[in-house]
Protein backbone atom coordinates (compact mmCIF):
# COMPACT_ATOMS: atom_id res chain seq x y z
CA UNK A 1 0.00 0.00 0.00
CA UNK A 2 1.35 3.39 -0.96
CA UNK A 3 0.96 5.30 2.27
CA UNK A 4 2.75 8.55 2.91
CA UNK A 5 5.36 8.72 5.68
CA UNK A 6 3.01 11.05 7.58
CA UNK A 7 0.20 8.49 7.75
CA UNK A 8 2.64 5.77 8.76
CA UNK A 9 4.02 7.77 11.67
CA UNK A 10 3.04 6.61 15.17
CA UNK A 11 4.40 7.76 18.53
CA UNK A 12 7.79 6.27 19.42
CA UNK A 13 6.28 4.23 22.27
CA UNK A 14 5.14 1.63 19.70
CA UNK A 15 7.75 -0.94 18.73
CA UNK A 16 7.79 -2.62 15.30
CA UNK A 17 4.41 -1.35 14.12
CA UNK A 18 3.05 -3.37 11.20
CA UNK A 19 0.16 -2.05 9.16
CA UNK A 20 -2.55 -4.72 8.99
CA UNK A 21 -5.56 -2.82 7.72
CA UNK A 22 -6.51 0.49 6.13
CA UNK A 23 -10.15 1.51 6.41
CA UNK A 24 -12.13 4.52 5.33
CA UNK A 25 -11.24 6.47 8.46
CA UNK A 26 -8.44 4.64 10.22
CA UNK A 27 -5.19 2.73 9.91
CA UNK A 28 -4.82 -0.34 12.11
CA UNK A 29 -1.43 -1.58 13.24
CA UNK A 30 -0.10 -4.50 15.21
CA UNK A 31 2.75 -3.50 17.50
CA UNK A 32 4.53 -3.96 20.83
CA UNK A 33 3.70 -1.42 23.51
CA UNK A 34 5.49 -1.54 26.87
CA UNK A 35 5.94 -5.29 26.52
CA UNK A 36 2.37 -5.99 25.36
CA UNK A 37 1.24 -7.17 21.95
CA UNK A 38 -1.38 -4.64 20.90
CA UNK A 39 -3.56 -3.34 18.12
CA UNK A 40 -3.22 0.38 17.45
CA UNK A 41 -6.12 2.08 15.69
CA UNK A 42 -5.23 5.52 14.37
CA UNK A 43 -7.98 7.70 12.96
CA UNK A 44 -6.08 9.71 10.41
CA UNK A 45 -6.75 13.36 9.54
CA UNK A 46 -8.91 14.02 6.50
CA UNK A 47 -7.50 16.94 4.44
CA UNK A 48 -10.88 17.62 2.79
CA UNK A 49 -12.45 18.55 6.15
CA UNK A 50 -12.01 21.82 8.02
CA UNK A 51 -9.19 21.16 10.48
CA UNK A 52 -11.12 21.89 13.69
CA UNK A 53 -14.15 19.91 12.52
CA UNK A 54 -11.93 17.01 11.49
CA UNK A 55 -10.24 16.95 14.90
CA UNK A 56 -13.61 17.01 16.67
CA UNK A 57 -15.04 14.18 14.54
CA UNK A 58 -12.01 11.96 15.05
CA UNK A 59 -11.95 12.68 18.79
CA UNK A 60 -15.65 11.97 19.21
CA UNK A 61 -15.51 8.70 17.28
CA UNK A 62 -12.42 7.53 19.14
CA UNK A 63 -14.02 8.16 22.53
CA UNK A 64 -17.27 6.53 21.45
CA UNK A 65 -15.53 3.38 20.24
CA UNK A 66 -13.62 3.07 23.51
CA UNK A 67 -16.83 3.47 25.51
CA UNK A 68 -18.62 0.86 23.41
CA UNK A 69 -15.79 -1.62 23.92
CA UNK A 70 -15.89 -1.03 27.67
CA UNK A 71 -19.65 -1.46 27.91
CA UNK A 72 -19.60 -4.51 25.65
CA UNK A 73 -17.17 -6.30 27.93
CA UNK A 74 -19.14 -5.25 31.02
CA UNK A 75 -22.19 -6.90 29.48
CA UNK A 76 -20.52 -10.23 28.82
CA UNK A 77 -19.37 -9.78 25.22
CA UNK A 78 -15.76 -10.86 24.58
CA UNK A 79 -14.07 -7.92 22.88
CA UNK A 80 -10.63 -6.28 22.85
CA UNK A 81 -9.55 -4.56 26.04
CA UNK A 82 -8.78 -0.85 25.74
CA UNK A 83 -5.38 -0.12 27.28
CA UNK A 84 -4.93 3.52 26.39
CA UNK A 85 -6.49 6.46 24.56
CA UNK A 86 -4.33 9.08 22.89
CA UNK A 87 -6.95 11.73 22.29
CA UNK A 88 -4.49 14.21 20.82
CA UNK A 89 -3.80 11.84 17.93
CA UNK A 90 -7.14 9.95 17.93
CA UNK A 91 -5.47 6.64 18.74
CA UNK A 92 -6.89 3.64 20.60
CA UNK A 93 -4.47 1.04 21.97
CA UNK A 94 -6.18 -2.28 22.61
CA UNK A 95 -5.35 -5.91 23.21
CA UNK A 96 -4.36 -8.08 20.27
CA UNK A 97 -6.63 -11.11 19.92
CA UNK A 98 -4.59 -14.04 18.66
CA UNK A 99 -6.70 -16.42 16.63
CA UNK A 100 -8.49 -17.01 13.31
CA UNK A 101 -11.28 -15.01 11.76
CA UNK A 102 -14.57 -16.88 11.79
CA UNK A 103 -14.87 -16.12 8.08
CA UNK A 104 -11.79 -18.25 7.41
CA UNK A 105 -12.76 -21.28 9.47
CA UNK A 106 -16.53 -21.66 9.48
CA UNK A 107 -16.58 -24.14 6.60
CA UNK A 108 -13.53 -26.04 7.89
CA UNK A 109 -14.55 -26.95 11.44
CA UNK A 110 -16.81 -29.79 12.55
CA UNK A 111 -20.59 -29.30 12.36
CA UNK A 112 -20.73 -29.22 16.15
CA UNK A 113 -18.10 -26.49 16.38
CA UNK A 114 -19.75 -24.52 13.60
CA UNK A 115 -23.08 -24.50 15.42
CA UNK A 116 -21.37 -23.63 18.70
CA UNK A 117 -19.69 -20.63 17.12
CA UNK A 118 -22.86 -19.33 15.47
CA UNK A 119 -24.92 -19.82 18.60
CA UNK A 120 -22.34 -17.87 20.63
CA UNK A 121 -22.38 -15.06 18.09
CA UNK A 122 -26.16 -14.93 18.55
CA UNK A 123 -25.75 -14.82 22.33
CA UNK A 124 -23.21 -12.00 22.15
CA UNK A 125 -25.26 -10.03 19.63
CA UNK A 126 -28.30 -10.19 21.89
CA UNK A 127 -26.20 -9.08 24.87
CA UNK A 128 -25.02 -6.09 22.87
CA UNK A 129 -28.58 -5.21 21.91
CA UNK A 130 -29.87 -5.57 25.47
CA UNK A 131 -27.11 -3.17 26.53
CA UNK A 132 -28.26 -0.67 23.90
CA UNK A 133 -25.35 -1.21 21.52
CA UNK A 134 -25.41 -1.75 17.78
CA UNK A 135 -22.20 -3.32 16.47
CA UNK A 136 -22.63 -1.76 13.04
CA UNK A 137 -20.43 -4.19 11.08
CA UNK A 138 -21.50 -7.62 12.29
CA UNK A 139 -19.82 -9.89 9.74
CA UNK A 140 -17.80 -13.08 10.14
CA UNK A 141 -14.70 -11.04 9.24
CA UNK A 142 -15.12 -9.18 12.54
CA UNK A 143 -15.27 -12.28 14.71
CA UNK A 144 -12.23 -14.19 15.92
CA UNK A 145 -11.96 -17.65 17.42
CA UNK A 146 -9.12 -17.23 19.84
CA UNK A 147 -6.79 -19.84 21.23
CA UNK A 148 -8.87 -21.96 23.59
CA UNK A 149 -12.00 -21.57 21.50
CA UNK A 150 -13.36 -18.26 22.79
CA UNK A 151 -15.20 -16.15 20.23
CA UNK A 152 -14.40 -12.43 20.22
CA UNK A 153 -16.21 -9.64 18.42
CA UNK A 154 -13.85 -6.99 17.03
CA UNK A 155 -13.86 -3.76 15.01
CA UNK A 156 -16.41 -1.61 16.82
CA UNK A 157 -15.57 1.46 14.74
CA UNK A 158 -19.14 1.80 13.45
CA UNK A 159 -20.83 0.94 16.74
CA UNK A 160 -23.31 3.28 18.40
CA UNK A 161 -25.41 3.41 21.54
CA UNK A 162 -29.03 3.02 20.48
CA UNK A 163 -32.41 1.67 21.54
CA UNK A 164 -33.87 1.67 18.03
CA UNK A 165 -35.05 -1.81 17.02
CA UNK A 166 -34.20 -1.02 13.40
CA UNK A 167 -30.55 -0.62 14.36
CA UNK A 168 -30.67 -4.05 15.97
CA UNK A 169 -32.31 -5.43 12.84
CA UNK A 170 -29.51 -4.02 10.70
CA UNK A 171 -26.94 -5.97 12.75
CA UNK A 172 -28.84 -9.19 12.07
CA UNK A 173 -29.19 -8.36 8.38
CA UNK A 174 -25.45 -7.78 8.11
CA UNK A 175 -24.70 -11.13 9.74
CA UNK A 176 -27.30 -12.83 7.57
CA UNK A 177 -25.79 -11.35 4.41
CA UNK A 178 -22.28 -12.34 5.47
CA UNK A 179 -23.43 -15.94 5.85
CA UNK A 180 -25.34 -15.91 2.57
CA UNK A 181 -22.45 -14.45 0.56
CA UNK A 182 -19.45 -16.21 2.10
CA UNK A 183 -20.89 -19.39 3.64
CA UNK A 184 -23.98 -19.92 1.49
CA UNK A 185 -23.89 -23.74 1.69
CA UNK A 186 -24.02 -23.50 5.48
CA UNK A 187 -26.39 -20.55 5.63
CA UNK A 188 -29.53 -22.12 7.09
CA UNK A 189 -27.92 -24.18 9.83
CA UNK A 190 -25.65 -21.29 10.85
CA UNK A 191 -28.40 -18.67 10.86
CA UNK A 192 -30.75 -20.95 12.80
CA UNK A 193 -28.04 -21.51 15.41
CA UNK A 194 -27.46 -17.76 15.60
CA UNK A 195 -31.17 -17.15 16.20
CA UNK A 196 -31.31 -19.81 18.91
CA UNK A 197 -28.42 -18.12 20.69
CA UNK A 198 -30.04 -14.71 20.30
CA UNK A 199 -33.39 -15.92 21.66
CA UNK A 200 -31.69 -17.55 24.68
CA UNK A 201 -30.76 -14.03 25.84
CA UNK A 202 -33.47 -11.79 24.40
CA UNK A 203 -36.46 -14.10 24.75
CA UNK A 204 -38.68 -15.35 21.94
CA UNK A 205 -40.94 -12.30 21.92
CA UNK A 206 -38.05 -9.85 21.55
CA UNK A 207 -36.54 -11.99 18.78
CA UNK A 208 -39.90 -12.03 17.02
CA UNK A 209 -40.05 -8.22 17.11
CA UNK A 210 -36.53 -7.84 15.76
CA UNK A 211 -37.13 -10.36 12.98
CA UNK A 212 -40.30 -8.51 11.98
CA UNK A 213 -38.18 -5.38 11.63
CA UNK A 214 -35.57 -7.38 9.69
CA UNK A 215 -38.26 -8.42 7.23
CA UNK A 216 -39.50 -4.85 6.94
CA UNK A 217 -36.02 -3.45 6.26
CA UNK A 218 -35.23 -6.17 3.75
CA UNK A 219 -38.54 -5.62 1.97
CA UNK A 220 -37.82 -1.89 1.81
CA UNK A 221 -34.37 -2.64 0.39
CA UNK A 222 -35.74 -4.93 -2.30
CA UNK A 223 -38.23 -2.25 -3.29
CA UNK A 224 -35.46 0.32 -3.67
CA UNK A 225 -33.41 -2.07 -5.83
CA UNK A 226 -36.31 -2.86 -8.12
CA UNK A 227 -37.17 0.81 -8.45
Amino acid sequence: MNLSPETRRLPNSFENPRLIYVGAEAEVYRARWYGLEVVVKHRIPKPYRVTELDREIRLRRTVREAKVLHHSKRNGVPAPTVYFLDLENSIIVMSYIRGVRVRDLLDKVSPEERLRICRLVGVYTARLHKAGIQHGDLTTSNMIRAEGGRIFLVDFGLSVFTSDVEDMAVDIILFKRALASTHYKLFQECFDAFLRGYASVSGEESLKNVLAKVEEVERRGRYVVRG
